[in-house]
C-alpha cells in the first residue's frame, strides 16, 4: 500500500474508531495522558477464563495518530494472552499504522500501547520495566 492509502486509512480510523468506548466491569482498566500534546487514553479489557482477551475498548481525544493507533491496537488486541500484550512492541504498532511517524508524533502512536501494557502490568502485579 502507497503512504497516502496508509494515511487515509488512520484517518478513518479517527473518523470511524472501533471498539471506541467503554466496557462494564472491565477486568483490565488504564488511563494516561501525553502531557506534551494532550491526548488522553484508557483502555477496557475483558478477560475471558483462560486470561485471554475477550473484548478490547479504548476511549480518550487526541490527534488522528493517537486514536487511530489505539483503535487499531484494540482489535489486535481481541483474542491475545496477557503475555501476548507484554510482548507488543513499539515496532509493532507502527507497522500497524503504516506510514513513517516523526520522533515528535512517536509517544502519540504509542499511547494506547502504553497504557494497554500498564494496564496488564498492574493486573497481573508486575511493575512495568521497559519504556515504549
Amino acid at each position: 500500500m502507497s503512504s497516502e492509502m496508509y494515511t487515509e486509512m488512520i484517518l478513518d480510523y479517527y473518523r470511524n474508531p472501533k471498539n471506541f468506548g467503554e466496557i462494564d466491569n472491565p477486568d483490565i482498566k488504564a488511563r494516561d495522558t501525553n502531557p506534551l500534546c494532550g491526548d488522553v487514553i484508557e483502555m477496557h479489557l475483558k478477560l475471558n477464563g483462560n486470561s485471554l482477551i475477550e473484548q478490547a475498548r479504548f476511549s480518550g481525544k487526541g490527534c488522528a495518530i493517537s486514536q487511530a493507533a489505539a483503535s487499531m491496537l484494540t482489535e489486535n488486541l481481541e483474542g491475545k494472552s496477557l503475555e501476548d500484550v507484554q510482548r507488543i512492541v513499539k515496532e509493532d504498532v507502527l507497522s500497524m499504522l503504516g506510514v513513517p511517524i516523526s520522533a515528535v508524533r512517536l509517544k502519540c502512536a504509542l499511547l494506547g500501547l502504553k497504557v494497554a501494557k500498564l494496564g496488564v502490568y498492574t493486573f497481573l502485579g508486575k511493575q512495568m520495566e521497559e519504556e515504549i
